[in-house]
């Protein structure tokens, strides 16, 4: 199964959220791979501990080869990198995604991530897919390669004017290239249970019918203690509420969609 994590609006949580899901999911035995399509690169630091720039084969390499033919390409596989956790892998980001990006949309190449990821079908149970906070070739190239969508949400009014544009954009590629692409729910983050405005923002997005996914992510300092030390939280503080919290949210999504 490939599941993209997208929002529109930055600061919501899209890679904290992929690389804890999938840190988890590994933990509990899957075989997961998380791909980095941001070229800021947080996911790839997280769960590696460096920046693309350490790397001989990153996702800017993998899509500069779609550009120029090679007689001898490299394979898919030769552009991931494992992790220091066992079963998560990465295909990591790099900065020279962003120069790239006029070139792949000027010669259509949409559907190379999925066709990519087709030819991984074999060694991953789950793949886990980290976007940029904009709606751009990467996050097309995502949503069309993936079979579900999750949508992290930050409890302001700001995120919930963006998220009515952003379920418009995400149900216009399923139309348009992914009829597969489901919506799996919108994931609150950094929630105050005691604070008045989190509670009424999303109680409204629920009153609304709004797939609305419990448990909601807590704030907690831990886990910029978890980012600075590159460890998700699930190998950080496993007993911490935070983390509990991610595996409820991890094993709900596992029941609901079965994987």
């Amino acid at each position: 199964m490939r599941r993209v994590v997208f929002n529109q609006k930055g600061g919501v949580g899209k890679s904290t959220i992929t690389c804890n899901l999938a840190a988890i999911s590994a933990h509990q035995g899957m075989r997961t791979l998380v791909v980095d399509l941001d070229p800021q690169g947080n996911s790839t630091q997280y769960l590696l501990g460096h920046s693309g720039d350490a790397f001989d084969a990153t996702l800017a390499d993998f899509f500069d080869q779609t550009l120029n033919f090679k007689l001898n390409p490299k394979k898919t596989a030769d552009f991931v990198v494992e992790s220091p956790f066992e079963r998560l892998d990465v295909m990591p980001s790099h900065p020279a995604l962003e120069d790239l990006q006029s070139k792949l949309e000027s010669r259509y190449k949409i559907y190379k991530l999925r066709d990519a990821l087709d030819e991984l079908a074999r060694d991953y149970d789950l793949v886990y897919i980290d976007t940029p906070p904009a709606l751009n070739f990467y996050t097309r190239s995502a949503l069309i390669a993936a079979d579900s969508c999750l949508i992290p949400f930050d409890c302001d009014e700001f995120s919930r004017r963006a998220l009515y544009s952003l379920l418009e954009n995400v149900q216009e590629i399923r139309a348009d290239h992914n009829r597969e692409l489901a919506i799996e729910g919108i994931v609150v983050n950094q929630y105050q249970a005691r604070a008045a405005l989190p509670q009424k923002v999303v109680q409204e997005l629920v009153d609304e019918g709004l797939p609305v996914l419990t448990p909601y992510l807590s704030a907690s300092v831990k886990i910029k203690e978890s980012h600075e030390q590159s460890r998700p939280i699930i190998h950080l503080d496993p007993k911490h509420k935070l983390t509990q919290e991610f595996v409820a949210l991890h094993d709900a999504l596992a029941r609901k969609y079965g994987a």
